[in-house]
């Protein structure tokens, strides 16, 4: 059965910062009297994110703040990892806020080029959503962009009460597009997130891993319907 849905993975798939977060942790902190290597800060943030477990909350109830404290908690890690001590609470909370609001911002943003070519494409005869673990800033992020145009919902964790590899994220995708799950196609930049997640749930999943294997190969591959040969769905 040919597919109906597509469902994509926002950061790291359609979006990537515009600089890299290690720099932007770093001018923030100076700001703040904080001085901090950039590099350290960027292992920090990477550590940091693989250990620290997404949100989850009872199930039918969202995030109380947008899940606003779980990334407090995040960037407190981050330099408390690289300052060797944790930042007094008041200041984190004005370094922390200054950072919260800047990634709000659609500019702290940029598009892969390989994005627009693929959306307008599969746009023509496929239903388009958005599958992410962030927060209600993700809309604007994308409107500033005028990338919302393509996608019917946009479905992210802070809403759903669970982040992904969590079945209900894929759950919420579904019912809200009113597909089988053999008839969608998750694509996504993480191999834990995005595809376990997704064929755990009988969903067919698409590996981003830019340059090997970007948007313009998926596009060949749902032209071809090839599909049905990337890690394919456990059933």
């Amino acid at each position: 059965m040919p597919l109906q849905a597509l469902f994509f993975d926002a950061a790291g798939t359609l979006i990537r910062p515009a600089e890299p977060v290690g720099a932007t942790y770093a001018q923030v902190a100076r700001r703040h009297g904080l001085t901090v290597d950039p590099a350290a800060l960027m292992q920090a943030f990477r550590t940091a994110w693989k250990e620290t477990a997404p949100p989850l909350h009872p199930e039918g109830r969202s995030s109380e703040d947008d899940d606003r404290g779980w990334w407090r908690t995040l960037v407190g890690l981050v330099f408390s990892r690289v300052l060797g001590a944790s930042v007094e609470e008041a200041a984190l909370e004005d370094l922390f806020s200054e950072l919260y609001l800047y990634y709000a911002r659609p500019q702290a943003w940029s598009v892969f080029e390989d994005v627009v070519p693929a959306l307008t494409d599969l746009a023509r005869d496929h239903r388009l959503l958005v599958l992410s673990n962030f927060d209600r800033r993700l809309r604007s992020i994308l409107a500033g962009h005028d990338l919302l145009r393509w996608f019917e919902e946009v479905i992210i964790s802070s809403e759903v009460g669970a982040a992904k590899p969590h079945a209900r994220m894929f759950q919420a995708a579904l019912a809200a597009i009113g597909c089988q799950p053999h008839e969608a196609l998750h694509i996504g930049d993480d191999a834990t997130c995005d595809l376990t997640g997704a064929q755990n749930c009988g969903i067919h999943a698409y590996h981003v891993r830019r340059p090997e294997s970007g948007l313009a190969d998926l596009v060949q591959k749902v032209r071809s319907g090839a599909y049905s040969g990337l890690r394919s769905a456990k059933m």
